[in-house]
């Protein structure tokens, strides 16, 4: 069987998150959602438990897990005995910092593969800050995230729990 570890913030998850996650699970036996704390970021609008909610409210296939962790990627790959690790790109910048992680994921556990889906045209400008600078001055988000979680972003953006 072969698994692929799909990692993010996923805070809020977006219609790019999703299209990466269900197309690496038409290639990969399983694929785990790793709903991962980024310290780079200042504040999240989401506690992971919320994430991993709104994310169980948007992917539906059967081969598809959710799941988190707090430490090193290659140690949950390797505790998994993942094949790949799953990214997506949107532009040439994202390439820089994820081919520098994927090298040195690669040191750490050789055994693992990291494999690069291109974003679709539509959602390549698509980032999970972009949907809350929108949200959270009033803009229309509903073609950047699911249907099934809009309104709880919507909430989230205007200071709702």
């Amino acid at each position: 069987m072969k698994k692929a570890i799909c990692p993010g913030s996923f805070d809020p998850v977006t219609l790019g998150h999703v299209d990466i996650i269900e197309r690496a699970a038409d290639i990969f036996d399983e694929v785990v959602v790793l709903v991962m704390s980024n310290g780079a970021k200042k504040s999240s609008l989401f506690t992971i438990e919320e994430r991993i909610g709104l994310l169980e409210k948007c992917l539906k296939k059967p081969n598809v897990k959710i799941d988190t962790y707090n430490g090193l990627l290659v140690d949950y790959a390797r505790k998994e005995d993942a094949v790949a690790i799953v990214k997506g790109l949107r532009a040439v910048s994202d390439y820089d910092y994820e081919f520098q992680q994927a090298l040195t994921n690669k040191s750490l556990y050789p055994e693992c593969e990291t494999v690069f889906l291109c974003a679709r045209g539509e959602n390549m400008f698509l980032s999970s800050s972009m949907v809350k600078e929108v949200c959270a001055l009033g803009g229309d988000i509903s073609s950047f995230v699911p249907a099934s979680i809009s309104d709880i972003i919507y909430k989230r953006c205007k200071g709702d729990k």
